[in-house]
C-alpha cells in the first residue's frame, strides 16, 4: 500500500534527500526554499519545519551540503544563480541564514556537487558556457570562505578550440568512495551545441602537479557528440572496478572503469549495457547506498529502478508512475 509521506506547495520544482539527516529540502518555482522534518523519532511522515524566500528567480535545483560540514543547502536559481544557505543557532534559536552567492552575468550556474574528502570540501560548477570552476573550502567552519582552486572546459584535449558554446544543462557526480590515499575525482558531461563538451569525461586531481587531469572518456568513437541528460557515479563496496551510468538520447549506458591506469595516465573503460525500454529522456539518476541499484526518472514521468544479476545481465526490476 503506497503511503504520502509529505504534502509539497504546488509549484515545487525539485527536491534533494538528506539521508544523514532524514531531511527534505524542496524548491519552489516562486524562488523559496522549503525544508521537512520528521516530527517523531522514527516516524515516515514529514511536514514543512522552514520555508526561506532564497531568490525572485525560481529554485531549479538543491543540492545538500555534505553532513559533516553541517545541515546546509546549495540552490540553484533559473537565472543561473547560486546561494548557499546553513541551518545555525542565533539567540539560542534555530534558523536558516544565507551564507554565500555565485552570480554570473555573463554565465549560467548549470550545476553543483559536493566531494567529501579527508582534509577538505570541494564544489563543483559547471557553467552555460561549458568552463568548470571547482572550489575548496578553506575553513570546515565557515561555508563561506571558498577559494577558487581551478578552471577548465570538459575537454580531453586541452588545445582544443572552437566558438562560444551554448550549454543547456550538465550534470556532475562525485566519486563517493572516500578514503586516506583516495584522489579526488568526478565524472561530467553536458547537453550542449559543442560536440567537444558533450561526452562524460571523468577528471582526477594530481597532487603532485596540483591540476585536474582528465583520465577517462565515457563514450565510444560514434557516440562522443551526443548530449548527457544525466550522470550517477556507484558507491564502490569491493569491486575492483568503478560503476558510472550515463544518460543520453540513446539510453542510460552502464560503465565500467578500470582502477589501474596506463603510461598515459588514462584509466580503462568497458561499455558493458545500455538500458532501454523507457520513453523520452531521463533528467536524474540515483544510486542506492550499496551502489547495486540504479534510479531513474525522465520526461516518461516514472520512476524505475535497475539491477544486474549474477551474470551481470541489466534489467528493470520495478516502475512506479511518478503523477
Amino acid at each position: 500500500m503506497e503511503k504520502s509521506v509529505a504534502t509539497l506547495d504546488n509549484g515545487t520544482t525539485c527536491s534533494a534527500w538528506n539521508y544523514c539527516g532524514q531531511r527534505l529540502a524542496t524548491g519552489s518555482v516562486d524562488g523559496s526554499l522549503s525544508i521537512f522534518d520528521s516530527r517523531d523519532p522514527g516516524s515516515s511522515s514529514f511536514t514543512c519545519t522552514s520555508k526561506i524566500r532564497v531568490h525572485e528567480a525560481g529554485i531549479v535545483k538543491v543540492v545538500w551540503v555534505p553532513p559533516e560540514h553541517g545541515d546546509a543547502v546549495a540552490c540553484i536559481c533559473g537565472d543561473g544563480s547560486l546561494f548557499l544557505w546553513e541551518e545555525v543557532v542565533e539567540d539560542s534559536v534555530l534558523q536558516w541564514k544565507h551564507c554565500k552567492s555565485f552570480q554570473s552575468k555573463a554565465n549560467k550556474v548549470l550545476d553543483v556537487q559536493f566531494g567529501a574528502l579527508c582534509t577538505s570540501l570541494k564544489m563543483v560548477l559547471a557553467y552555460s558556457d561549458g568552463h568548470v570552476k571547482v572550489y575548496e573550502l578553506l575553513d570546515p567552519l565557515e561555508l563561506k570562505n571558498w577559494q577558487l582552486q581551478a578552471e577548465f572546459q570538459n575537454v580531453i584535449d586541452s588545445v582544443s578550440t572552437f566558438g562560444r558554446a551554448m550549454c543547456f544543462s550538465a550534470s556532475i557526480s562525485w566519486n563517493p568512495k572516500r578514503g586516506e590515499n583516495q584522489e579526488s575525482s568526478f565524472v561530467l558531461g553536458f547537453n550542449s551545441d559543442t560536440p567537444q563538451l558533450n561526452s562524460s569525461k571523468v577528471w582526477e586531481f594530481d597532487e603532485a602537479h596540483q591540476r585536474w587531469l582528465p583520465v577517462a572518456e565515457l563514450a565510444l568513437p560514434a557516440d562522443k557528440s551526443d548530449q548527457v541528460f544525466a550522470v550517477a557515479w556507484a558507491t564502490n563496496i569491493g569491486r575492483p572496478y568503478e560503476v558510472i551510468a550515463v544518460a543520453t538520447h540513446k539510453g542510460i549506458a552502464i560503465w565500467h572503469l578500470g582502477l589501474n591506469p596506463d603510461l598515459d595516465g588514462r584509466l580503462p573503460v568497458e561499455k558493458v549495457a545500455l538500458l532501454s525500454g523507457f520513453e523520452g529522456e531521463v533528467w536524474q539518476m540515483e544510486w542506492d547506498m550499496s551502489g547495486m541499484t540504479l534510479a531513474t526518472t525522465g520526461t516518461d514521468g516514472f520512476v524505475r529502478l535497475w539491477q544486474s544479476n549474477l551474470n551481470g545481465v541489466w534489467h528493470e526490476q520495478a516502475a512506479f508512475d511518478s503523477s
